[in-house]
């Protein structure tokens, strides 16, 4: 028993014993009613690292006294999984019940995943897949479904702290001050099995006798590494969480998420890029400064780096998310895109192209022409659209901020041209 991590000789024993997954085993909870219904069905448990999965999949398959044949992505190939469900396949186990739990099942590309296909259909087996990715975007649609995505999530502190009170009840207490009780749920991240890591590295580096405060805690152990992949979803969801707290003018929520993408190792040169994005997509002319502002704090990261460059890019932030909003532009530009592509066979009209030469001086290029500045208010009230379409509006600002002087521009300037024809 020594040599066996503390994450396994405390793992639970049965279903009742797992914390912080009610949604899914309360008294109505989705395994609960399965368990219930005493029919086994196909899972996908998708989670952080450190939520349960893998104790979950065994004591599913000990609900049904099923047979549990456990195997991973990372240490089995394709080829080995087809040989098990082979095996099973032709010579079953007392015609007792088989569940496959594959660990990190989306480290198989979506063709691989077919294999599991013709076992599922033909009901040879039931399947619990683990992953810490979006299913959506790392299973392939045939598998996924036959599977019934159950969400595990990160355990919070109520859970963490029952996972410590286990350890207490089993095996001792822990000679912890309240603040270093509280560091130690904190430094887990929602993650079990960081937290049991944690308490094993307390319970060798200490003395038995020694009451640990927070500096002794902090010598003893280390903060979990925060959940973000820059290349997987978590890229994705904190940029997104980011670009929406702004544009809910919310700076409070949107320093928090920038802290977050930061400490996670995201590329500054990625956010402040989406920087400028939000000054133009969401507010526009209604403050014409936010795009400076956000060119600023992109210039300010360049020349300082890290970390005195990061301020620079939380005051844009700020600067951003209390600005008024405004998609006119964005909502303009793209209807004028739409409307480009079905009316690109139109030539613009005759009377604003050049006639560079003799010939397209006959063809009347340019004939009619009026040089705006040549006008007594320096607006003609020419056409420029296609003749075939005749006038647009695409750009309707907004009655606030800056945008509400455009909208007085163009008012202005409509009614100058219906006075001029």
């Amino acid at each position: 028993m020594v040599n066996i991590p503390l994450a396994e000789r405390l793992r639970p024993a049965s279903l009742n014993e797992i914390v912080g997954q009610e949604h899914l085993l309360a008294e109505d909870g989705f395994i609960t009613k399965i368990v219930g219904n005493k029919i086994p069905l196909s899972v996908l448990l998708w989670g952080p690292p450190g939520c349960g999965k893998t104790t979950l999949a065994r004591l599913y398959a000990k609900a049904f006294s099923a047979q549990f044949v456990s195997c991973s992505a990372v240490s089995n190939g394709i080829s080995d999984i087809k040989k098990l469900i082979h095996d099973l396949d032709e010579q079953p186990l007392l015609h007792r019940q088989t569940i496959i739990f594959v660990d990190e099942i989306h480290r198989f590309n979506k063709a691989q995943q077919d294999v599991f296909l013709p076992f599922l259909e033909k009901g040879t087996m039931i399947l619990i897949g683990a992953t810490t990715e979006n299913p959506s975007f790392s299973l392939n649609d045939a598998l996924l479904s036959r599977l019934r995505v159950l969400p595990v999530k990160s355990l919070g502190q109520e859970g963490l702290e029952k996972i410590i009170a286990r350890f207490e009840s089993q095996v001792h207490p822990l000679n912890l001050t309240s603040k270093a009780r509280q560091l130690l749920v904190e430094y887990a991240h929602g993650d079990a099995r960081h937290l049991l890591n944690m308490i094993e590295n307390i319970v060798h580096g200490s003395k038995e006798t020694e009451k640990l405060d927070e500096n002794r805690i902090q010598a003893l152990v280390f903060r979990r590494n925060p959940l973000y992949d820059k290349q997987a979803e978590g890229h994705y969801n904190l940029i997104s969480a980011l670009h929406k707290a702004v544009r809910g003018s919310d700076p409070d929520a949107a320093l928090y998420w920038l802290a977050r993408m930061l400490k996670g190792g995201e590329d500054p040169q990625f956010i402040a890029r989406r920087l400028v994005r939000m000054a133009n997509e969401d507010i526009g002319l209604a403050d014409p400064q936010a795009l400076a502002v956000a060119l600023d704090a992109w210039r300010a990261y360049d020349h300082l780096g890290h970390p005195e460059g990061e301020l620079a890019l939380a005051q844009a932030i700020v600067y951003l998310a209390l600005s008024p909003k405004s998609n006119a532009i964005y909502m303009a530009f793209g209807q004028a895109k739409e409307l480009a592509e079905k009316s690109s066979h139109y030539p613009p009209p005759k009377t604003i192209l050049n006639a560079p030469t003799r010939l397209m001086k006959e063809f009347e290029y340019g004939k009619g022409y009026q040089y705006d500045h040549d006008t007594p208010l320096a607006f003609s009230g020419q056409d420029y659209f296609p003749e075939e379409m005749g006038r647009c509006e695409f750009y309707r600002p907004k009655e606030y901020g800056f945008e509400r002087e455009m909208s007085k521009r163009i008012e202005y300037f409509k009614k100058l041209r219906e006075k001029l024809r």
